[in-house]
């Protein structure tokens, strides 16, 4: 059962995705790739599409955005977790091995729950945020641990910042935060 809903949100996640970036395209059959400063990665591409087009495609960008990246990440997680599944039900590992699963699982739904209490606070406090997305980045090693934090809203100031990085410090403890926001494109 758990597979077949890992199976089900990846494919849900790569047809939205595919979808945004074919329903788009100038001639159906083509796809314009945006960078981050929505500039065609493509000449070619660019020449083809009129404005208007770039910019619709811009919008459904951006109103996507952090949408795929939390279903990105949720599937990301629920498969780390399946395999985490697979070691605890496995006959063949040890019990170490096994608490060593248990505890992983256990740190990913934390993870989990702590960006989520942290993106409803951020939102439950500033009303003018269209959204917010926090995500945790264990990096190599705990020494490399980040929490990025990315603010929809047209312009996000220092003291704004600021709180938001207390509000991170607050439920992860003492980790590096990153705060940009992205524009609304109103």
């Amino acid at each position: 059962m758990k597979r077949q809903t890992v199976w089900l949100l990846t494919m849900l996640s790569l047809m939205i995705v595919l979808s945004v970036y074919y329903i788009f395209s100038p001639d159906g059959s083509e796809v314009a790739f945006i960078d981050d400063d929505n500039v065609p990665l493509d000449e070619e591409t660019s020449s083809e599409g009129t404005e208007a087009d770039i910019e619709d495609m811009n919008q459904v960008h951006h109103d996507e955005l952090f949408t795929s990246i939390r279903l990105e990440l949720q599937n990301e997680r629920s498969m780390k977790k399946e395999s985490l599944q697979d070691v605890v039900a496995s006959a063949s590992a040890s019990a170490e091995e096994k608490n060593e699963a248990r505890n992983d699982m256990q740190l990913i739904d934390q993870i989990a729950s702590k960006e989520s209490i942290v993106q409803d606070q951020i939102l439950a406090v500033i009303d003018d945020y269209e959204d917010v997305l926090v995500r945790y980045d264990g990096g190599e090693s705990s020494d490399k641990e980040k929490i990025h934090v990315h603010v929809k809203v047209d312009e996000l100031s220092s003291e704004e910042a600021v709180n938001i990085m207390q509000m991170v410090k607050d439920e992860f403890g003492e980790v590096p935060v990153d705060v940009n926001y992205q524009s609304t494109g109103n």
